[in-house]
């Protein structure tokens, strides 16, 4: 499975909150996947030239959104680093409620242009017409390969956040996340 600037930030989120905010974020991107499939099945090649013409400012709105992430993680990240070191205490951080992680992450994954090609992509390469049953197979197989992937990604982020409890283990985690998710979307931007 590849890791993008989505599962990156996955990670990043639950190592920096919780794994049950990383299960609710996880699951966003998976329903964003299970409703790209459907669509994909249901009209993958209406779909695909319909949907051409805006890649390029879908990418744009996707990098966007990512590097708009990226940079208040890492100012979370600085802004609760030094609350840590000061000597005077600071309210923390607020931390996304399970539905926000839910909404963010389908939003941040339904913007996200390459992942509807990708399943239009699968789609259009049968060899023939899928029957109905295939179709709801292959649905249901990608939105339980996704929640797993998922899930793994949220449970790697849980054992990192609590591997790395110092407050300049956080800071690093959280600043070297923030530049891999500018880097995969600067990468999204470059790429056709």
């Amino acid at each position: 499975m590849p890791v993008g600037a989505v599962a990156t930030y996955v990670v990043a989120l639950t190592a920096r909150t919780s794994l049950k905010i990383g299960v609710y974020a996880a699951l966003g991107v998976a329903t964003a996947d299970g409703l790209y499939a459907l669509i994909a099945t249901l009209g993958g090649s209406v779909i695909a030239p319909l949907i051409e013409p805006i890649t390029t400012p879908l990418k744009w709105i996707s990098a966007l959104v990512l590097i708009a992430l990226a940079v208040r993680s890492a100012a979370t990240a600085l802004n609760q680093h030094r609350r840590l070191t000061s000597s005077s205490p600071t309210k923390p951080p607020p931390t996304p409620t399970p539905t926000r992680a839910y909404f963010g992450l389908l939003g941040m994954t339904m913007l996200n242009p390459t992942t509807v090609i990708y399943f239009t992509a699968l789609v259009l390469g049968a060899r023939s017409t899928p029957s109905l049953l295939h179709q709801t197979v292959f649905v249901i197989a990608a939105f339980i390969a996704s929640t797993s992937w998922q899930l793994l990604l949220a449970g790697g982020g849980a054992l990192l956040g609590r591997a790395l409890t110092s407050p300049h283990g956080r800071l690093s985690t959280a600043l070297a996340s923030s530049l891999l998710i500018c880097a995969l979307a600067t990468q999204l931007l470059l790429t056709h």
